[in-house]
């Protein structure tokens, strides 16, 4: 009897100590490497497409996800170039060229990024070194239920109570 005790305690505590926490996930693009240049289709110099991603099984529990890309190296601050959100738990990859509509046909919703645009906006840095680019993909045990065209701000809390994992690509561009 004591035995079984203490296997129910560990069990419970092993529950309560990972309850809460997240769990990574992998987030990757075909069209370039992790730390590697975003090719110039991907920008402003180029046909400003998003790029193609994919991402690989979430944490258990996930209901949907969403989507932020980010450039934190920015003269004026972290600049937004991407907010997606309310992608179905069943995605495992976006396309290249998301459409820049308010809705998708899957039932995904784009924010308003930095540039004042729903939808991707590429990168576009001043001339100078290259700026790093953070496409952070949320795995979320609940859609956000945010309307079409919400901002960094509000997605950033709408997912933080439902955050169950991450998933993260770097890579960077410049203009000399």
């Amino acid at each position: 009897m004591r035995r079984h005790a203490r296997a129910l305690f560990c069990a419970v505590a092993i529950i309560l100590a990972t309850e809460g926490t997240t769990m990574a996930f992998d987030l990757t693009s075909s069209a370039f490497a992790t730390g590697a240049t975003i090719p110039q289709k991907h920008t402003c110099d180029g046909a400003d497409a998003s790029p193609p991603l994919a991402w690989t099984e979430p944490p258990s529990g996930t209901k949907a996800f969403a989507l932020v890309c980010e450039d934190p190296d920015a003269p004026a601050g972290t600049w937004v170039h991407w907010v997606l959100y309310d992608l179905p738990a069943t995605a495992r990859s976006l396309p290249e060229g998301v459409a820049p509509e308010p809705s998708g046909p899957d039932g995904s919703r784009q924010g308003r990024n930095d540039f004042k645009k729903i939808g991707y906006g590429g990168p576009c840095p001043p001339p100078g070194p290259p700026h790093r680019y953070f496409f952070r993909l949320y795995a979320l045990d609940a859609p956000t239920g945010l309307q079409p065209g919400a901002t960094r701000s509000e997605l950033a809390k709408a997912v933080a109570p439902h955050t169950r994992g991450t998933a993260e690509l770097m890579s960077r561009y410049g203009r000399r």
